[in-house]
């Protein structure tokens, strides 16, 4: 059996996976291979090669879709996100750490197979900083890769695990065929933000709550914040986060001086989150209820990034400021979602 060429997305059913998969289908480079613990909706699995309902933590399965494929790129989004984590710490890391380290194999595997690189696109998050005490945070400003790496959550442990896994297996595994080139893991991670997307609802992260307040006032449901009014930490886009995932998975492998990658879209409080859906939404009904458990972990992430060696090494641009991603991009988006929504239940 001649296998077919193809980029395999896990966690393709949530929030970045969706939107992954249809830029994938769009640009009609890949085709796609599409993993997740729950079946696709049939509109998304259409936009596939195929579409299979499995766990990462299954070698079994992986074992077979490379024996079905030709795995030339594998974007591993599986992942349990922070607050769902803390609450099933040891699941979190069994997910996050092991189904990581099965995905490595797998790219190892199928390099020896192909003796010819294959890339691992992994997205990180700036949970796997930890600072201790508002002050600090403040006065950190911009934190670049290598600073404040004391994760104060188990999604944060794990996503700093999966950093280091993929470090080790691409210097332990560059090289697996009689070549002078780099035949083995190519593993390429991105520290995300909270991420905001208008076209999936929020899925557990702890950096929810902005996209929940738009999401809610859309609906005309009174929405409780869950962190306070002057919490502050970095966002970013949903069609930027896809932008800089395809951007750093076609870079150049000698453009690339190191594995693991910042990258930040706008710095902004709750509040001004909450002033921006207000100002779309005048009904909009937001109050703050801060959750102890929820708060901290805010607390601990930065205000904001430096993605500096992004922008130098593979040219990462964000799009979307905070005025556009609401201007442009959430509120018409997020408004007729749920404008179909309502027209559809009244027909």
């Amino acid at each position: 059996m001649i296998r077919k060429p193809v980029a395999l997305v896990t966690g393709a059913g949530g929030e970045m996976g969706q939107a992954l998969l249809h830029r994938l289908a769009d640009e009609g480079a890949h085709d796609i291979v599409a993993l997740d613990v729950r079946p696709l909706e049939s509109a998304l699995a259409r936009r596939c090669r195929a579409a299979r309902a499995g766990d990462v933590l299954d070698r079994r399965l992986l074992e077979r879709l490379a024996a079905e494929f030709e795995l030339t790129t594998i974007f591993h989004l599986a992942a349990l996100l922070s607050s769902r984590a803390e609450l099933a710490p040891e699941a979190a890391h069994e997910v996050n750490v092991d189904g990581t380290l099965n995905v490595l194999r797998l790219a190892v595997d199928e390099a020896r197979t192909a003796a010819r690189p294959v890339t691992v696109v992994f997205p990180s998050s700036i949970a796997v900083y930890g600072l201790p005490d508002a002050a600090t945070k403040r006065a950190a400003g911009r934190v670049p890769e290598d600073a404040w790496l004391v994760p104060a959550t188990m999604y944060g442990c794990t996503k700093l695990a999966g950093e280091h896994l993929g470090r080790y297996y691409a210097r332990h595994y560059r090289r697996l065929a009689a070549t002078p080139e780099p035949s083995g893991v190519d593993f390429r991670a991105i520290r995300f933000p909270g991420l905001i997307s208008a076209f999936t609802t929020p899925s557990g992260g702890t950096s929810d709550y902005a996209p929940e307040m738009i999401h809610a006032a859309a609906q005309r449901r009174a929405y409780a914040c869950f962190v306070r009014p002057d919490s502050r930490i970095p966002f970013m886009a949903m069609p930027d986060a896809v932008d800089a995932l395809l951007a750093i998975a076609r870079a150049p492998a000698a453009s690339l001086g190191r594995t693991v990658y910042n990258v930040g879209g706008f710095s902004a409080s709750a509040e001004e989150i909450a002033a921006r859906v207000r100002a779309a939404f005048p009904d909009a009904r937001i109050t703050y209820a801060p959750d102890g458990r929820r708060q901290a972990i805010v607390d601990a992430w930065p205000e904001d990034v430096d993605d500096t060696r992004a922008r130098r090494d593979w040219g990462f641009r964000p799009r979307y400021d905070l005025a556009r991603t609401f201007d442009d991009y959430l509120v018409p988006n997020v408004r007729g979602r749920y404008a179909g929504a309502a027209a559809a239940e009244a027909g």
